[in-house]
């Protein structure tokens, strides 16, 4: 963290910042125009919708609390068959996408849950459990309805066709050792996978019914350990990669990885989840505080350029999303 980060603390507990047991519709629930913030939180094994950057860094609590809106698989009634006690173990992805005009929360977990939630009723439009022993860490939606998952643990990028219902299992494959992320790029009409020591373009093909997934192009990365994939907003077709040691920014056109440094190899290690604020372009990321029982999560969201910092006591995040409204058509 950047000696200038400032660090402001609630006395609040996670009790406090607790907005019910289960999901409120995103609209009723205030979730107001331009760019809050979900995280994943392994404490709770919730979704939290928390405010704006600006809001957080201004927030003084705790008579003002930031979370707006949560979900978990544990009050989702509709998930019941797929044993989320089990399934959602350490959720370890939140993500928002557009499409068609609704907006969808896309959830993993290293239990083996990998799901696509409606946010305007809460309801789950598709869902699976890929097994205990995949260890799921992302999820992407793409124009058709289907999902693509990464699981680190399982070494594969499956494309499920999810498109044909809620509980869908059929799906593609592609093996790849360490898989940990899944970035649909539609301009190019290629769906990004992040391995252990390789981006990998995808062509996707056959139907919606029965997808295809092909190898477009390899590319190495330039240091091993890749961990996650998100799209840099500022720059369209751009991508942001975390590796064990430092954050990069890649561009397609010329296959080119470039540093990006964050003030000192503390605040580059490990870096769990990294996003750019659209309109700003400021960036969210996370990487363990190593202050808690949990080695790989942290309870601090962390920003830059402007630096800052905003602790959520009594979490145990591990990925946090600036809550845009990116379409996946793009």
């Amino acid at each position: 963290m950047s000696k200038r980060a400032r660090l402001w603390r609630t006395t609040a507990g996670l009790a406090a910042l607790a907005v019910g047991a289960g999901a409120v519709p995103a609209t009723a629930a205030g979730v107001r125009p331009g760019w809050a913030v979900a995280v994943v939180d392994q404490a709770s094994r919730r979704v939290l919708v928390v405010q704006s950057a600006d809001e957080l860094m201004a927030y003084r609590g705790p008579d003002r609390q930031p979370v707006v809106w949560s979900w978990s698989a544990d009050t989702a009634g509709d998930l019941d068959d797929l044993d989320p006690h089990r399934s959602w173990g350490a959720p370890d992805e939140a993500k928002s996408r557009v499409r068609d005009g609704r907006r969808y929360l896309l959830v993993t977990a290293s239990g083996g849950l990998a799901a696509v939630v409606d946010t305007a009723t809460g309801a789950t439009a598709w869902a699976t459990d890929t097994g205990e022993h995949a260890n799921p860490h992302s999820a992407e939606l793409l124009p058709d309805g289907n999902v693509a998952v990464a699981a680190s643990t399982g070494g594969w990028v499956r494309l499920y066709a999810a498109s044909l219902g809620p509980r869908t299992t059929a799906h593609a494959e592609y093996r790849l050792p360490g898989a940990h992320g899944v970035h649909w790029d539609g301009r190019a009409g290629l769906l990004w996978a992040l391995g252990d020591d390789t981006l990998t373009a995808l062509r996707v093909g056959g139907t919606a019914a029965a997808p295809l997934l092909g190898v477009e192009r390899a590319v190495p990365l330039p240091e091993p350990g890749g961990h996650d994939l998100s799209p840099v907003l500022a720059e369209p077709g751009r991508l942001w990669v975390s590796t064990g040691e430092h954050l990069w920014r890649f561009d397609p056109t010329a296959d080119r990885f470039t540093r990006i440094r964050l003030g000192g190899e503390e605040a580059e290690r490990d870096i769990k989840s990294v996003g750019d604020e659209p309109g700003t372009g400021r960036l969210l990321t996370t990487a363990p505080d190593h202050a808690g029982p949990c080695t790989w999560c942290t309870s601090v969201l962390t920003l830059h350029r402007p630096d800052g910092s905003r602790s959520l006591p009594g979490t145990h995040l591990y990925k946090a999303r600036w809550w845009t409204s990116w379409g996946i058509g793009r």
